[in-house]
């Protein structure tokens, strides 16, 4: 069965992802109910054991899942740390341990007290990949000034900032590359590079030297990427302002935007098994995605027309 695209449908996501084709989707977000106990309202979080949880629920919808997402496709799932390893278990059974790509750790906010732990303030999110080429698109945050002031960031006269980096190996004889060594200036090294090289560099004016001679490498930050973006993230704040629809359970638009950007390209079908009030779709119209979404309460399908609507009337 062909299913259409950009679709809000009600119904068990287990029977609805048995009539998707093989291979038919890009990239898989869920954010799945965690067996807290609690009576959210629209769904009951519990389940009879861990194990029921963890086997008798999650395991077949994980395995349909992985039957259709594409080769080059990734999941992510979207938990809290008191049931993680559980969901790594189920992954690493179905997906393969080599297939595990990151687990991000996301500052999720939440000043309850505790008074018998620590209070949780984090949910994590586990990511797979169906193969070993999955899509990945790193994402660069620019050099900013608080980075130039913790850094070792330097301004020359013409006001460009740069780093300096190594530019021979430390350890040469871990990693010996013999045609690499050689005399430059009175120092003999293991280089980076060749003599060639380090003229050119040299006559660019990019080497910078210690007392002792030894030269490193200049890096302007203006032809760098920016600052990698890793697997913590504290940048993203909880839900606010209008974006805050009546749904329990709700994530940040802003988030899912970042994941999609990171494991999915545009153009590409997204799956959200768990879809709640439907935020993956609101991020992958604004990423230029298309959306497969599920899920088995009616309220979220309808809160999730209401921010279309919202959305078309803001332009």
């Amino acid at each position: 069965m062909t299913m259409e695209i950009d679709i809000f449908l009600i119904g068990n996501n287990l029977e609805l992802m048995r009539s998707m084709k093989d291979k038919s989707v890009d990239f898989i977000y869920m954010d799945p109910p965690y067996n807290t106990g609690r009576d959210f309202g629209e769904f009951e979080d519990k389940f009879d054991s861990m194990s029921c949880y963890a086997n008798g629920f999650l395991k077949p919808r994980i395995a349909e899942m992985r039957r259709v997402l594409k080769d080059s496709g990734n999941i992510a799932v979207h938990v809290e740390p008191k049931n993680s390893h559980y969901v790594r278990f189920v992954l690493d059974e179905i997906f393969g341990e080599k297939r595990f790509r990151n687990e991000i750790v996301w500052k999720s906010g939440g000043n309850a007290k505790n008074l018998k732990q620590l209070g949780r303030h984090h949910d994590v999110i586990i990511v797979y990949s169906k193969t070993n080429h999955p899509t990945f698109n790193p994402i660069h945050k620019p050099y900013d000034e608080a980075y130039k002031k913790r850094s070792t960031a330097k301004q020359e006269e013409d006001g460009r900032w740069y780093v300096t980096t190594a530019i021979h190996n430390s350890q040469p004889d871990v990693n010996p590359r013999l045609n690499l060594r050689y005399e430059w200036k009175g120092v003999h090294k293991q280089w980076y590079v060749s003599t060639t090289k380090m003229n050119e560099l040299d006559g660019q004016n990019r080497l910078v030297y210690n007392k002792k001679g030894i030269p490193r490498i200049k890096r302007y930050l203006d032809e760098m990427s920016g600052i990698p973006i890793k697997d913590v993230w504290v940048d993203i704040n909880q839900i606010q302002g209008s974006e805050k629809l009546n749904y329990p359970t709700q994530k940040p638009v802003k988030l899912l935007e970042r994941i999609l950007q990171l494991y999915s390209n545009e153009g590409d079908l997204v799956l959200d098994p768990f879809a709640g009030s439907g935020t993956v779709g609101r991020a992958a119209l604004k990423m230029r995605r298309k959306y497969v979404l599920l899920d088995m309460n009616e309220k979220g399908k309808k809160e999730f027309e209401k921010s279309l609507a919202q959305i078309v009337k803001t332009g």
